[in-house]
């Protein structure tokens, strides 16, 4: 009964660490553009990103794309190599890490009229609750791509431990404990 009532809890603490992941849609209602005239540096700056948010770009794949680039190609808005390039229109990444993630649209003209984005995804510096974010649920995405930051500095690291370490360190925890009651 014991070691129902350990894996029922480990299953709880899992499933908290995971409910704190949001689904933010790139421009919000315009999407990714150039027509609407989407401040996205503004739309970016108005959002708190964490590990494990989505960042969906839904756009026209006959005018737009996605680029994943590296800081000095975002600053330039050079796109002979990109990191990765998203075309579907219905582009969904996963921010696996804190740092900055840059992306913009490689069409000639669109990135130095303003289609780029910078999203800077915060270290986890402590425990206390956040409200729940918006989560999109226009359609679902179709393609799925978890992607770590580029390598250019962020905020000072804290020493403090995210919630899926945290969560993940409970869980082995509570494994181990199971495992030593039965062995005993």
């Amino acid at each position: 009964m014991a070691a129902r009532t350990v894996v029922a809890l480990a299953c709880m603490v899992v499933m908290l660490g995971l409910s704190k992941a949001a689904v933010y849609k790139v421009g919000d209602s315009a999407g990714w553009t150039t027509i609407a005239n989407v401040d996205y540096k503004l739309w970016a700056s108005t959002k708190t990103f964490h590990i494990g948010d989505t960042v969906l770009f839904e756009y026209n794949p006959k005018f737009h794309n996605v680029m994943r680039v590296t800081h000095a190609m975002y600053r330039s808005c050079n796109n002979s190599n990109p990191i990765s390039t998203f075309t579907t229109g219905n582009d969904s990444v996963t921010l696996t890490n804190h740092g900055h993630h840059f992306f913009f649209c490689g069409v000639p003209g669109h990135c130095m009229a303003g289609q780029k984005l910078d999203l800077n995804v915060i270290h986890p510096v402590s425990f206390t609750p956040l409200s729940d974010p918006p989560i999109s649920s226009s359609s679902s995405p179709s393609s799925t791509t978890m992607i770590p930051a580029a390598g250019v500095p962020g905020p000072s690291p804290s020493h403090a431990a995210s919630l899926s370490s945290v969560a993940a360190a409970v869980v082995s925890l509570l494994v181990s404990l199971i495992f030593a009651n039965f062995a005993s």
